[in-house]
């Protein structure tokens, strides 16, 4: 199979809000109860809210298609959070379930990570569901610490993690 990846554009805002509605879908069902899942996963707020990105040209967006078709997305930018001023942070990360475990993420990590080095950032923080331990286990993997910080979010709780970059 044939993977690329490129930066995101205008028109993609359909696919990008396919591949997160569908894994949040496959990642959160036990995570999230059903009636949050359901409105986080609408179909028409997730292209709008892409839509709204795309215009606006904000944050650093990357579609990976495999064969052609689009598999993963990935968005970071400067950390949202005042206390992490400075910081790049990784706003998401979701791909297709069909394709899991097949390399994929990580190919897209490691284009988002080259990214933010480039950019000049000695850090990134990201934040994640506290029982994702599938994508936790991905991140640790990738070389991020959690760091002991927690917050309530969609009626759970988010840990955060961060990675020191070589540069910065």
């Amino acid at each position: 199979m044939d993977a690329s990846i490129r930066k995101v554009q205008q028109g993609d805002a359909n696919a990008l809000a396919y591949i997160q509605t569908e894994s949040w879908k496959a990642a959160f069902a036990g995570i999230l109860d059903a009636e949050t899942l359901a409105k986080c996963t609408n179909i028409h707020r997730a292209t709008a809210m892409y839509q709204k990105l795309l215009d606006a040209g904000k944050g650093k967006g990357y579609l990976l298609s495999v064969d052609g078709k689009p598999h993963c997305v990935a968005y970071w930018d400067e950390a949202r959070d005042p206390e992490y001023s400075g910081m790049a942070e990784l706003i998401c990360i979701h791909s297709l379930p069909d394709n899991w475990h097949k390399g994929y993420g990580s190919q897209m990590m490691d284009r988002v990570l080259k990214d933010i080095e480039e950019a000049g950032y000695s850090q990134v923080v990201l934040w994640v569901f506290r029982e994702n331990h599938r994508a936790r286990a991905f991140y640790e993997g990738k070389g991020f610490a959690l760091t002991g910080v927690s917050k309530p979010a969609f009626g759970t709780v988010e840990v955060l993690y961060s990675k020191k970059i070589a540069s910065g």
